[in-house]
């Protein structure tokens, strides 16, 4: 069944056409938002439950470049691989998520996944296989804020849980780069480094899914402003099984590793 934490009258998560109409809208535009898809009084909840976990939150900032790899000595500092950007968030992880969340009853349900598939193309969807990465909610704070970079996955899924009082937009360009013949975008990173590019935003409001094409797409989360902290939850799914994080990248990510 689907959950009751989706709001079905608006999104027919069950219905063919409407999993080939937002199958169609991502495969155009490389993004696509389902305004009010989780239910007011689901996010509500959400929130209030992950605000007493606060005292968990693990917080980390690092400098990285845009391809998320270590530097290449060969190159001077100042060329688009070399260059660096900050990145400073903190997080819960799956571990931390309780049982009875309105997030984890979505994450685990059939219908949810199908949807996904139907969506993305894939014939199915797994969970990690460590006990931190599948479901995680992000917290930025004034001041802090998400570099440009590219993702390593094909697909993100993510929902805002709270908006800030300012700051704290998604901006993206299409097409930066394609890494599956090898073009890394040198040009066009400059460009958007420089800021010299135009970008491209995203207008998410609390309880919008965002299924976001992310590989070829540079992006970032510009930095939060006022007292108000942005939240926001990634449901990360794998399309093959097993998959899990090195224990490297999740004290990383996570500052530890059990």
């Amino acid at each position: 069944m689907i959950p009751d934490e989706i709001d079905g009258s608006n999104h027919p998560i069950a219905d063919p056409d409407y999993v080939d109409r937002c199958r169609r809208q991502l495969d155009r535009d490389g993004a696509l938002v389902l305004a009010g898809f989780f239910t007011e009084a689901a996010i509500r909840r959400i929130v209030d439950e992950s605000a007493h976990r606060r005292d968990d939150v693990f917080y980390a900032a690092s400098s990285h470049n845009v391809y998320l790899t270590p530097p290449d000595p060969m190159l001077p500092d100042d060329h688009p691989f070399n260059r660096q950007v900050a990145s400073s968030k903190g997080l819960i992880a799956d571990d931390q998520i309780p049982a009875t969340s309105p997030l984890r009853t979505v994450y685990d349900s059939d219908d949810f996944r199908a949807f996904l598939c139907g969506v993305l193309g894939i014939d199915r969807l797994h969970p990690y296989a460590d006990d931190f990465s599948s479901i995680n909610v992000h917290f930025a704070s004034e001041g802090q804020e998400l570099g440009w970079h590219f993702d390593n996955s094909s697909f993100a899924v993510t929902m805002l849980l709270q908006a800030p009082e300012g700051g704290g937009v998604f901006e993206y360009v299409r097409d930066a780069r394609a890494a599956d013949r090898g073009e890394m975008g040198y040009d066009r990173v400059a460009a958007v480094l420089d800021g010299h590019e135009p970008v491209e935003r995203l207008d998410i409001a609390p309880g919008d899914l965002v299924l976001f094409r992310g590989r070829d797409a540079l992006h970032r989360v510009t930095p939060t402003d006022g007292s108000t902290t942005r939240m926001l939850v990634v449901f990360a799914y794998n399309s093959e099984p097993g998959v899990a994080l090195s224990e490297s990248a999740l004290h990383t990510f996570y500052g530890r590793t059990a």
